[in-house]
């Protein structure tokens, strides 16, 4: 989507800030720029619904400050070397850089199947190992860090700011590596988290000056934020279980190198539950995205992921994906009944006006959305409020009998269709092939999720229309009621009978 002027709105664009705990105007360091980095992947496994949950939120906000006309760089990194790549290497008998390559690949294969938008800039831990060891330095230079048998630590001791941004107490924190280290008591307080680690028999390592090794988790992004947006830039994003340590260090390292290093507002996104419980690799209670889009349209998880607020945690559940599979196909069925009427009509031209209570509820509708999305990005009220115009194009498709001579209808049709079409795209929800193509991927996952064939479900509307002019009512019923407990619905038309996926209904 090209950028554009800014939309003129009485209302600004406000975000939550999880550094002052509150909503804030946003406004960027540099008019008509924004500068956001998004921590990256640790490529050692497909990515999950997790991950799926704060990409599609980050690419929300990519979107809709695109919408609003700023030049946006984006940067969100690959962690390409850590414990856990390692570990599963060695596991797999396999170079810890050729695994993390393979599933970096694989992540964005998901990202682009979820139609997030690529980053500016994706840089990789590996390839910017001069920046993270100049900073590390710079950190030591300025008296916040020390050295112990070729490991670098970072002193929280020397930085009075520590825990500034998550709001914890220092003496209530462990060892700060969020689970990725072992307490070493070596250190001279427990929460000293590493900048590097020297080398272990059969790591990669890199050459620096406290000998061989390779960096901490936490330094790389301080360090690659840097290299792309420099010491100041706008937002820094992620999940909230990157609050403490991974942010909380993050901050403390970059103003350690850079006392003027300053990052505006720092964004979170919610977990996905499931059970009550956070899904999680380390817990082994997660689905991957190539998971769940074996059985539901990318775009059907894209909607369930946006119905709850970024910064909510999300309750999966198969409930919740059938009602978005059954809201999105609704949306793409209007959308081609509307493509279709219209379509020998587009290239005309029409001496009437839009009928001022068409008119009147797009300006409504559209008003709705930017007070919505500039309130800390609502999706949950805009995906709400999107049935309103879809409601209307079916209305006036009943009364459209495609003739030229309703002009008022056609031209209510292509305002409607145009205000739907701009709100899916900026929400990233508007598909890349066409609706015909789409509706039919959603068809096939609705008669996959049911466990039956095309083929079967005619043969099942044969007999239920033989039922019905046996006057059979009752097997009738149950053939329906059988089709609609597995997410089939069957509607009587003058033509014969048809069918749409459905959520599943015992009713």
């Amino acid at each position: 989507m090209a950028e554009k002027e800014p939309e003129t709105t009485e209302r600004k664009l406000v975000l939550f800030n999880t550094m002052t705990k509150q909503k804030e105007e946003f406004k960027p360091i540099v008019e008509g720029k924004v500068g956001m980095y998004v921590c990256g992947v640790t490529p050692y496994d497909l990515s999950h619904i997790g991950h799926a949950r704060a990409y599609v939120a980050f690419d929300v906000l990519h979107r809709f400050l695109r919408h609003l006309g700023y030049e946006v760089t984006y940067v969100r990194n690959f962690t390409d070397i850590d414990d856990k790549i390692i570990k599963r290497a060695n596991e797999a008998g396999e170079n810890p850089l050729d695994l993390s390559r393979r599933f970096s690949e694989e992540f964005l294969v998901d990202m682009a199947t979820l139609q997030c938008l690529s980053p500016t800039h994706e840089p990789r831990v590996t390839e910017h190992m001069d920046q993270i060891k100049d900073m590390i330095s710079k950190i030591m230079e300025n008296g916040h860090a020390y050295t112990i048998e070729g490991d670098v630590y970072f002193s929280v001791d020397s930085f009075p700011e520590y825990c500034r941004l998550s709001g914890r107490k220092l003496d209530d924190n462990m060892a700060g590596g969020g689970g990725r280290v072992a307490v070493d008591t070596r250190k001279k307080n427990p929460a000293d988290f590493a900048l590097w680690k020297s080398e272990k028999p059969g790591e990669l390592s890199w050459q620096s000056p406290w000998g061989r090794g390779r960096p901490g988790w936490h330094i790389e992004c301080s360090a690659m934020s840097e290299k792309y947006l420099g010491l100041k830039f706008d937002i820094h994003g992620g999940g909230k279980d990157l609050v403490f340590p991974h942010h909380e260090n993050e901050l403390a390292q970059s103003k350690a190198a850079n006392p003027e290093s300053c990052i505006n507002c720092w964004m979170h996104n919610g977990f996905v539950n499931k059970d009550n419980q956070k899904m999680s690799k380390s817990d082994n209670n997660f689905f991957t995205i190539r998971d769940i889009i074996t059985n539901y349209h990318p775009l059907a998880l894209r909607f369930f992921l946006m119905r709850t607020h970024y910064r909510a945690d999300v309750n999966y559940s198969v409930q919740a994906l059938d009602n978005a599979s059954d809201r999105v196909f609704y949306i793409y069925q209007t959308l081609q009944d509307c493509e279709v009427a219209l379509s020998p009509f587009r290239e005309g031209t029409y001496k009437v006006q839009v009928p001022d209570d068409v008119k009147e509820m797009i300006k409504k509708f559209h008003a709705s959305f930017m007070e919505s999305m500039s309130d800390d990005l609502h999706t949950t009220a805009v995906l709400d409020d999107l049935m309103e115009p879809l409601k209307t194009v079916n209305g006036t498709l009943k009364k459209f009998k495609g003739k030229k001579q309703q002009q008022a209808l056609i031209v209510a049709l292509l305002a409607l269709e145009k205000e739907v079409k701009e709100v899916l795209g900026i929400l990233g929800l508007l598909p890349t092939s066409s609706f015909a193509e789409v509706l039919k991927q959603l068809k096939d996952f609705a008669l996959k999720r049911a466990g039956i064939t095309e083929e079967d479900l005619a043969k099942k509307i044969e007999e239920r229309t033989l039922a019905r002019k046996n006057k059979q009512y009752e097997e009738s019923d149950r053939i329906r009621k059988e089709l609609t407990a597995v997410g089939i619905a069957l509607m009587d038309e003058p033509g014969g009978t048809v069918w749409r996926p459905c959520e599943p209904s015992d009713e």
